[in-house]
């Protein structure tokens, strides 16, 4: 029977559905996208210092995406992850580090405050999709920058990300399609201005109908990028720069990310991200 009679007399069932897919798969697929981001702070770094970094911490590392990611490029990398959630740690070392194989072994998960002593200096240090948003006054954001300096290698780079826009402040609902058959929906539920404090969730749509409701949940404050550069110097970091992603045709995000410490390139952007990589 040719392919086209196949299809019409039995559809393809739906890869993911709210049933049966898994929320931690979803997030990998529609939020993060390790290698680029790898090879961007990668690449800082040995623009900065003239060798190559190969030990990374990952800060909030929930799935342990990137640290696996990090330790598949080179034999001689090695990684350490922080996160709270044990759930979503042993999710990440069932299917991001056990597949590694023996590259597993240079992968070490810590169940332990991001604030708390790795075992060892990092060369890059990253926290990653907005979770240092959680720390919501300046004592607590200083304060872990602090340790977060501490903890780096001589030369050591720490990066993270943010976002701002005129749309950062508006309680709405963004959706994307993404590739494999299901779609991401950004909720910015509440958004409070006398704290800058908000609360968003991530739903997950699916082509059956079905829906995942409130898969990720997240109470954090909205800060903006002089407050954050002033922390950083604060804490101690020598040298503070800023990369906004640059807008395609379509006014969406490119995956390119030029300096621009003013921002000027995104003043009346309705949402923009960058990244901030401050050098110890």
């Amino acid at each position: 029977m040719p392919a086209s009679e196949r299809r019409r007399t039995a559809p393809r069932r739906p890869r993911y559905t709210a049933r049966t897919a898994d929320k931690f798969e979803l997030y990998q697929l529609a939020v993060q996208s390790p290698e680029a981001d790898l090879a961007f702070v990668a690449r800082h770094y040995r623009r900065e210092r003239g060798r190559e970094p190969l030990h990374l911490r990952e800060d909030f590392c929930g799935t342990a995406l990137l640290s696996a990611t990090w330790v598949k490029g080179r034999k001689d990398r090695t990684a350490e992850g922080f996160d709270l959630d044990g759930k979503t740690l042993a999710w990440g070392r069932a299917h991001n580090l056990a597949p590694l194989g023996a590259a597993a072994q240079r992968v070490t998960l810590h169940r332990r405050d991001v604030r708390e002593r790795g075992d060892r200096p990092a060369d890059i240090r990253l926290a990653q999709n907005f979770s240092w948003s959680v720390f919501k006054t300046r004592a607590e954001l200083g304060g872990y920058f602090r340790r977060a300096r501490q903890g780096l290698a001589a030369g050591g780079l720490f990066a993270l990300d943010i976002y701002g826009g005129t749309e950062a402040t508006e309680e709405l609902e963004e959706q994307r399609r993404i590739e494999g058959g299901f779609t991401y929906v950004w909720e910015q539920a509440r958004f409070l201005p006398g704290t800058n404090d908000y609360t968003c969730h991530i739903h997950f749509r699916f082509r059956d109908g079905s829906r995942m409701r409130h898969a990720f949940t997240y109470e954090w404050r909205l800060w903006s990028v002089p407050e954050v550069r002033e922390l950083l110097h604060e804490a101690g970091f020598r040298d503070v720069r800023a990369y906004f992603e640059q807008s395609n045709q379509d006014d969406e995000g490119s995956g390119v990310y030029r300096r621009d410490d003013s921002g000027v390139t995104c003043r009346n952007c309705a949402g923009w991200v960058a990244y901030l990589l401050a050098f110890r």
